[in-house]
């Protein structure tokens, strides 16, 4: 079975970004680059919220964070997931600064995607919210995405593991 992924901003920002000084970033960069070069077993999605974010900023690194994106199908946010984001933010909670956060779990739940693959560890892969966040999904009638960082996925095909 082949795991849908959604790829939330911060991905293909630590893929194409300087190498860090800071020797936790660098690790979670390069943690990043060995997982998209074998991510092949896996079903990338992403959505027009990521494609934005990933425009924002210094042009030439605006255009490296697009092309790891090119060939990924965006999936729409559509008004469930806008309700389910509203619902996130209430239920969650979620301050108001994190409301594209809760787009993107929304849009990942909405569309049936298995994982979000992300490492904004403050308001998505924090696992003192997760429970919170999955059960605002479920009270809304959907299955949440499983919440994980790159360093959480196999490399190579997830089939092999």
């Amino acid at each position: 079975m082949t795991l849908r992924v959604y790829v939330e901003t911060t991905v293909p920002s630590y893929l194409t970004a300087w190498p860090s000084r800071d020797l936790v970033r660098a690790a979670h960069q390069q943690v990043t680059r060995e997982w998209w070069a074998s991510r092949g077993g896996f079903e990338l999605y992403s959505s027009r919220l990521v494609v934005q974010e990933c425009e924002a900023g210094d042009a030439r690194a605006a255009a490296d964070r697009l092309a790891t994106l090119a060939g990924i199908p965006l999936l729409e946010q559509t008004s469930e997931a806008a309700a389910l984001a509203e619902a996130l933010m209430s239920g969650v909670p979620l301050p108001v600064r994190a409301a594209s956060d809760a787009i993107h779990i929304a849009i990942a739940a909405v569309h049936g995607i298995d994982l979000l693959v992300t490492w904004n560890c403050t308001h998505i892969a924090n696992a003192t919210l997760r429970p919170r966040i999955e059960a605002v999904c479920r009270a809304a009638g959907y299955e949440p995405p499983l919440i994980c960082t790159p360093e959480e996925l196999p490399t190579g095909s997830p089939d092999d593991e």
